[in-house]
């Protein structure tokens, strides 16, 4: 019976209460298109590759949280259609995502097209501001098959019985559109700094799985989603690279803020290969809007060759308060850099 309520929440979860919370990665830095459609191209290459993968309290629930996003980006010089633009790009990009809820088969896909231009503010590209547009369709899915009401009750041992439940359409698509800007800085070999901010869902799409009388769709709709961002890369001595990197969000009633910093440590000759750790921590907002610490982040990762593979596992706090390390997040990322703009610097991050 406790699966049954469960399930039942979660439906009406997902149909009412979504618009107040976007999805959100731990390595959000490895999945920047999902962050601000600005930041499309924002890379030493002149392609990149990334996948990422979250997967949310398996060791809680039978049926885990899991979000997948993919994307492929390329670079374009315009010194040769614009001879005054000759320091400045435009890079494309496309992007997949997907979320899903196993216990009542929720499920969302979502497929966005990225455009930006980066302009150079002076004849060294030490300066750059970027501006982005991202346009895509998601689609929404709800499975009914696993869930029981109470009407369904035969009386005697089972629920087998039809509901006069008003059961509604189990899938819709709706357009979604973003823009950004990010601006980007660069001293020298030992020092670079970046910030930016996006505002996704412009147009607030209606997403509820409901009609009214004349079909339209009912005025539950996905919140602007305002999102700040900003980092640094600092090398120090001949092998190490702190950056810090910080980033925040706005949507509805909900507030989140990640922040914390990775050390990188190279390991060989041309700076090609290396390691990196980190510590991070995630606040959020609670029901009285008090900002209380959600999670202690933790971050590995290996590069080689323009090839980075990042892990990260979020550590819930009240798992931690209580001594329980079953209640936290897994994610996996995986970045490819092609034809580097300079073979001597790998920054595989954007």
């Amino acid at each position: 019976m406790l699966r049954n309520i469960f399930l039942v929440a979660t439906l009406v979860f997902c149909t009412f209460l979504l618009e107040a919370q976007d999805r959100h990665f731990s390595q959000f830095y490895t999945s920047p298109l999902t962050l601000n459609p600005a930041l499309t191209g924002a890379f030493n290459a002149k392609y990149r590759l990334g996948l990422i993968n979250r997967d949310q309290w398996r060791s809680v629930l039978d049926n885990p949280y899991r979000t997948f996003a993919a994307s492929l980006e390329v670079k374009f010089g315009l010194d040769y259609f614009l001879r005054f633009a000759k320091k400045d790009k435009v890079a494309v990009g496309i992007v997949f995502y997907n979320d899903q809820v196993e216990g009542v088969e929720f499920r969302e896909t979502r497929m966005a097209l990225s455009v930006a231009y980066h302009k150079s503010l002076d004849k060294d590209s030490k300066n750059v501001l970027t501006i982005g547009y991202q346009s895509g369709i998601s689609q929404r899915n709800l499975g009914f098959t696993d869930l029981i009401f109470d009407d369904q009750f035969n009386e005697i041992d089972a629920f087998d019985l039809s509901t006069n439940e008003p059961i509604p359409v189990n899938n819709f698509t709706f357009g979604d559109h973003s823009v950004g800007l990010n601006y980007s800085f660069s001293a020298n070999r030992n020092f670079s700094a970046f910030a930016g901010g996006a505002l996704h869902h412009i147009f607030e799409p209606r997403i509820s799985f409901f009609e009214d009388r004349v079909g339209d769709r009912l005025n539950i709709v996905l919140a602007r989603n305002y999102t700040a961002h900003g980092g640094a890369a600092i090398n120090f001595g001949n092998r190490y690279q702190i950056s810090p990197r910080i980033s925040a969000l706005s949507q509805a009633a909900h507030f989140q803020v990640t922040g914390g910093a990775n050390l990188r440590i190279r390991l060989d000759e041309y700076d090609k290969t290396g390691v990196y750790g980190g510590l991070w921590a995630r606040y959020a907002n609670d029901a009285v809007n008090s900002l209380l610490n959600d999670a202690v982040i933790l971050t590995l990762g290996l590069e080689v060759d323009g090839f980075l593979l990042g892990l990260s596992y979020d550590l819930n706090t009240e798992a931690v308060s209580n001594l329980n390390t079953r209640q936290g997040t897994f994610e996996i990322s995986f970045v490819y850099l092609g034809e580097y703009d300079n073979e001597t610097i790998l920054c595989p991050k954007f």
